[in-house]
């Protein structure tokens, strides 16, 4: 099992950045994977961006390509998503999860973040 807890959402403006945190817990030595999601009033969840753990190999979405940056310390089990420039439509509840070694799936899911952008 593997526990995530985000933290970092807030009210912004327009343009501004912020930074989200996940802390994972429990079997961080399975974790393959950790990934940034997001989920805005009325629509489907959408995938932002990813990092392995191992390499630190990066994925964007292209929404998120330029604005976002995501990262990871090993050391404390926490992956970050620099948001910078944000806009309205950046608005949404904001997921952390992680693919576990084995699977080919995101395994576990964090509680969520919310993140509002006023224009």
């Amino acid at each position: 099992q593997v526990q995530l807890v985000e933290s970092g959402g807030g009210i912004v403006q327009a343009g501004d950045s912020l930074r989200l945190s996940c802390a994972a817990s429990g079997r961080t030595d399975r974790i393959y994977i950790m990934g940034w999601f997001r989920q805005a009033p009325g629509k489907e969840r959408e995938y932002v961006a990813r990092i392995t753990r191992t390499s630190g190999v990066t994925y964007y979405a292209d929404s998120a390509k330029g604005r976002f940056t995501i990262s990871r310390d090993n050391a404390k089990n926490t992956v970050y998503l620099q948001m910078n420039s944000l806009k309205p439509e950046d608005t949404a509840i904001y997921y952390c999860a992680v693919q576990v070694f084995g699977t080919n799936k995101y395994d576990y899911w964090g509680q969520g973040t919310q993140v509002t952008v006023s224009s």
